[in-house]
Parts: structure tokens; sequence; C-alpha cells
């Protein structure tokens, strides 16, 4: 029988159950780590709770335990962590690929919590933005608040990004005791009585989890999306069996990131943070961080709308750190900061680039024809129907590269597909006039968001909830909410 074992930096205890299940032990140790991840949350949330200790001590347990997990996965190299920020590009040049996420994580980290101490203490109050007044940190934090925040066992091998304000106020134990934005966007009072109780939304969660990690084992090798660029299928496969072909491939890819998405989410809210506030019908809900919405993802009609949906808090972590901070081409600089952060990889760039141009192209397309058709339903649905099916083959054949990572199979694909969703998308630029209001923001795009939330979560459920300050729903169109993600 072949043998997962593969090179590993960090401890090869469960080498015998890598070996049996056919899986690199870099992996096992993840997926266990992280399931010790969410026992030590209840476990934390139980004992440790802020009622029965102090804030210093919930500081340490959390970083011991999440410098635990990382030398755990990456043995002594996971000390970079507290001395070598910026080495991630080293790491991943010379081959420690498996440290990568954690890196990009604590760069996303350290990077926030730079510029919310800079808006708190060295800009004025009025230069801010209303997100940036609301994330900005007053006082410089101590070094084992610093260290809290960037290794605690919750986030340290998966995330999500938390701002430092949030994260501080759920040590401390205030997450209940503070205002929240509503699901109509407006400031709720926190209510008294009983804290809620996480449960019900972990065992959500990892419902969530056991079904993409099934799906992920038993259908994604299935479709391999290196399949795309193969000769003989290039050669002769039909024109609708290529699209349906790298449609199902690139969806037989997302289950990995919504497994391990959605357990990272699982344990930050098994451990009590996470909470923000009360829905309409007086239901707890637990998705402060969440990082994405699956169902808003598979069902979307618009880039923008596929965009918004994924990977929620490294798109708002863009358009905090680069999108609102440039003057000249946000969009393109944010896709460029986007791909530079996920590695060294030219597919990340080519995939990026491209992303530029579809996002353009999609935001001209929409502001140019969508008005037409909501004169009836039964338009509406037609130009839903026809935007979901682009959608999904442009986000698809977008993020191809993403996959391959290098430039020679990326252009055998785009090659095999003569360019022709480029062209297409250079042509509307060229043809379609954009009417702007806001950093990029199409007239009807920005009356569509005083109005469509209503409607949306009617046809999909809830479909977009805001972080501390309701930013998801104060970004821009365009803002680069890259169809990447994590790795």
């Amino acid at each position: 029988m072949a043998t997962a074992s593969t090179s590993t930096t960090g401890s090869t205890l469960l080498q015998p159950l890598s070996d049996a299940v056919q899986l690199p032990i870099d992996q096992v140790n993840f997926v266990v780590c992280q399931l010790f991840a969410l026992l030590a949350a209840v476990w934390f949330r139980t004992y440790l709770h802020s009622s029965k200790t102090s804030s210093f001590i919930r500081h340490v347990v959390a970083t011991l335990l999440g410098l635990y997990l990382a030398v755990f996965c990456f043995g002594w190299y996971a000390l970079h962590f507290l001395v070598q920020s910026g080495v991630s590009y080293c790491i991943m040049i010379i081959g420690m690929k498996h440290m990568h996420n954690p890196m990009m994580i604590m760069t996303q980290k350290i990077t926030s919590l730079v510029y919310e101490i800079h808006d708190g203490m060295f800009r004025k109050d009025e230069d801010l933005t209303p997100s940036q007044r609301d994330l900005a940190v007053r006082r410089m934090p101590s070094l084992l608040e610093y260290l809290s925040y960037n290794c605690n066992f919750m986030g340290i091998l998966a995330g999500p990004l938390c701002s430092y304000k949030d994260y501080i106020t759920f040590i401390e134990g205030r997450s209940y005791h503070v205002a929240r934005s509503g699901e109509d966007g407006r400031e709720a009072p926190p209510r008294g009585g009983a804290e809620p109780s996480p449960n019900a939304a972990v065992v959500q969660k990892l419902v969530v989890c056991g079904l993409s990690l099934l799906v992920h084992l038993t259908v994604s090798n299935a479709f391999p999306v290196e399949h795309n660029i193969d000769a003989h299928f290039q050669a002769t496969a039909s024109w609708p069996a290529k699209v349906l072909y790298l449609y199902v491939s690139l969806l037989a890819a997302r289950p990995k990131y919504y497994f391990a998405w959605t357990l990272a989410d699982a344990i930050n809210n098994a451990a009590g943070f996470g909470f923000r506030g009360y829905d309409r019908h007086g239901e707890a809900r637990w998705d402060l961080i969440s990082n994405l919405r699956i169902q808003q993802i598979e069902g979307s009609t618009s880039f923008k709308m596929f965009l918004d949906n994924w990977n929620i808090q490294t798109a708002l972590w863009l358009k905090r750190v680069c999108y609102e901070r440039t003057t000249r081409s946000p969009t393109a600089q944010t896709f460029l900061l986007s791909a530079i952060w996920h590695g060294v990889y030219p597919g990340y760039y080519l995939t990026f680039l491209t992303g530029v141009v579809m996002t353009l192209a999609a935001r001209a397309m929409r502001s140019n024809f969508r008005h037409y058709f909501l004169k009836s339903p039964q338009l509406k649905l037609l130009y839903d129907v026809v935007t979901w099916g682009a959608t999904q083959v442009a986000v698809s054949y977008t993020v191809v590269p993403f996959v391959l990572l290098s430039l020679k199979p990326s252009f055998a694909f785009y090659s095999s597909w003569s360019y022709c969703l480029h062209i297409a998308a250079l042509l509307v630029l060229l043809f379609l006039p954009v009417k702007k209001t806001q950093r990029g923001q199409d007239p009807h795009e920005h009356r569509r968001l005083s109005r469509s939330k209503k409607s949306d979560e009617n046809s999909w459920g809830q479909n977009s909830f805001p972080t501390t300050n309701n930013v998801c729903n104060q970004g821009p169109a365009g803002a680069a909410r890259h169809p990447s993600g994590t790795e």
C-alpha cells in the first residue's frame, strides 16, 4: 500500500494515522489540532469564562495553547511567528509551504493592528471613515495582548481574521454587553439576562464541516481541475462539455475551503467568540467573524455577489488596509495586494489580474443592463438565470490559474478557450460606459444597496451580515473580494 508520509517540520506522532487514512502528515496534524482546539474552546468557555477568571489568565492560556498547536504542526519554526513575521516569503520559497496559511493570517492581523493603532493614536477623528473610527485602537497594546491576539489557539492555524477591538472585547467578557449592528444596519442595544449559548451554532457549523469534508474526500478527486488542460480532453470535448466540466471541477474544489473556514468559525464560537447580537426573531447570531456564506456563493448571480460572500474577513482586510486608503486605481491595487499576500506562484497573479478585468466588466454590464430586467418578475427571473450561469463560468475561468499555480498550464488553459472571456471583458470595458458615484460604485448598484437587503433575504436567507461596524454593507461595489481565499 502506498504511504501518505511526507517530510514535515512538525510532529510525526500521528504518522501511523496518516498512513492509515492515506493523507499527508501535515494535513492530519492540521485537522487533529483543529479538533483539539474545538474541545479546548469548550473548556475555555466553561472553566475560564470571564466571570470566573481574569483577562490576564485568559490571555496567557489562549496564547500558550496557540503556541503549542503551532509547534505541534510546524515544529520550532513556529517560533518565527513571534520574531520574524516578515519571513513568510522566505518560508514559501525554501519549501515550507505548510506554514503558508498561518503566516498569511498573521500578516493580516499585524497589518490590521498597525493601521488601527495609527488611526486611533496618530490621526484626527474627523479624518477617519466611520469604520476606521469604530476600529481605531486608542492605546498601545501590551506585549501579552499582542501575542494573544496573534497566537491564540482559536485562530492561529486557520483564522479567521478578527479586529483587535473585537478580540479584546471577547477576552474581557464584554461581547454580550456592547451594542451591535442589527439586520437593518442600525445599532441595537445589548440585552439583559443570561448569556446566549453558541452550542446550536457550533453544531450547525460542524454538520456543514462534515458534509464538506465528505464531498471533498469522495467527489473532488473525481473532477481534477488539471483535466481542463488534458490534451485529449481539449481535442475531443465539445464546447458545452468544456464549459460544464470547468464549472463542475471548480465547484468540486471549493468544499475543502468550506470545511477549513467553517471549522475555524465553529472553534471561535465554541470559545464564546463571534456573537453579534440578535436577529429579528430574537435568535442569537454567531456570525461576527464568519468567513463565507455557502448558499450565496453557489447561487451568485453576479461577480460581486460571489466575491462578497467568499473569504469575507480577508475581503474586509483588503478593503481596510488598501481600498479605502489608496487614491489611484483602488480596485487594481487591491487585487494586486491580494496576489502578493497569497504568495509567489505566478498563477495567483494571473488569477487576480484577470479578476480586475472581470470585476470591472461585470460592474459595467450590471450598471448598463440590469435595470431593464426589473420591470416584471418574469424578466427578473430570466436575468437571474442567465447571470447565474455567466457568473459561475466567469468565476471558474478566472480562478483556474490559482489552482494550477504555474504559468505554462495556466496559459494552456486560457489558450484552449481562445482567451474568450478576457476578450469579451475588454470589449465590454471599451464600449460600455460606467457612471460612477463613489469609489467605483455604479448608480444602479448605489441605489440597490438601500433597498435590496430585504429581497435578497427573502431569496437566499440573510445575504449580508456586518462585522463590528457593518462594513460588509458599507463596502464598495468593486472592492477586491477575491475568489481564491486562503489556502
